[in-house]
């Protein structure tokens, strides 16, 4: 299974898919720090720093899958929702990538906004357009705790497959298995300088956390948000004011703040995977990626759709 990537930040989404069996042949990215962390977790992988808007998708025709998270600020609630005359809304050249590469599948992740009412022609007008190219769409609102990570974080997600593909597809089964708790996920980090009130802090951490946000760089450093998501912090004694740059020494007092690994462990990425640069623009790589179990949940449900149909066609053929 072959895979292109845009828009594809630190690794979140293309981390999932990888997990999920695809082979990246292109993650495209416009983000310095993001491609050098990239490239620090998967040297082999084929990172193209570029806008997007000047990557062609010709040379990988009929690819199995076109995959990215196209920029949320157009349609974010805490931004001016331009939608598409914001310069920023990058679906128009996911569209063009598509007519250019045909893949028999396409995904593309947002923020919930673009679920508005707001959006509806938008979105009526996106899915025009795709099922004009021959493609059968799924778009639909997916909470991540559903799919382990320990975080209250609803994407949009659109999947579009080929009519064939798309007999074969459902929405991955989801909430089985309560996500763990921000106290059982970061314990051990919190713990690893000797801070005594490691224990006591994780029980009281017994909730899953709000939603990560990465901020942009017009504003100032690390922060776990606006007051309301500061407010759902601090009931789980954790200080949303900042990041810290390491864990709590064993003389630590008061209310401990995240690390950029704790934001990524909440995050659902694995605790091996490496955010590069100085802590402002790494911890901005972790709030605005896309959680690893969750890409890696949709692109077993793809993966499933476009495998079911070779398999038949060979059962097929043995006849």
């Amino acid at each position: 299974m072959r895979s292109i990537e845009i828009c594809a930040g630190a690794g979140g989404q293309a981390l999932g898919l990888e997990q999920a069996g695809f082979e990246h042949v292109a993650l495209v990215e416009i983000d310095q720090s993001a491609c050098a962390t990239l490239r620090a977790n998967r040297p082999n992988w084929n990172i193209i720093q570029d806008d997007v808007k000047f990557f062609s998708a010709r040379h990988y025709k009929n690819i199995d899958l076109l995959a990215g998270g196209v920029p949320c600020p157009p349609f974010s609630i805490a931004g001016k929702q331009l939608g598409h005359e914001d310069e920023r809304d990058l679906f128009p050249e996911a569209i063009r990538l598509v007519q250019e590469c045909n893949p028999k599948a396409v995904m593309l992740e947002n923020v919930r906004g673009l679920f508005t009412p707001k959006f509806d022609t938008y979105r009526k007008n996106i899915l025009k357009q795709f099922e004009s190219m021959g493609y059968v769409c799924y778009w639909d609102l997916i909470q991540s705790s559903h799919y382990g990570v320990p975080q209250q974080r609803t994407r949009s997600i659109l999947i579009a497959l080929k009519p064939e593909h798309a007999k074969h597809f459902t929405w991955p089964i989801s909430g089985f298995t309560p996500p763990p708790t921000v106290g059982q996920i970061l314990f051990k980090e919190m713990s690893r300088n000797g801070w005594p009130g490691a224990k006591k802090w994780a029980e009281q951490a017994d909730g899953i956390a709000p939603t990560l946000v990465g901020g942009s760089k017009k504003h100032g450093g690390p922060d776990l948000g606006p007051t309301r998501a500061r407010d759902a912090w601090e009931k789980l004694g954790v200080d949303g004011r900042g990041i810290m740059d390491d864990a709590p020494d064993k003389d630590f007092i008061g209310m401990p703040r995240l690390t950029v690994k704790m934001a990524a462990l909440i995050q659902g990425f694995p605790p091996e995977w490496k955010f590069t640069g100085k802590k402002t623009p790494a911890y901005r790589q972790v709030g605005n990626a896309f959680p690893p179990p969750v890409a890696k949940a949709m692109g077993l449900a793809i993966k499933q759709a476009l495998v079911t149909e070779k398999i038949n066609i060979l059962e097929y053929v043995d006849l």
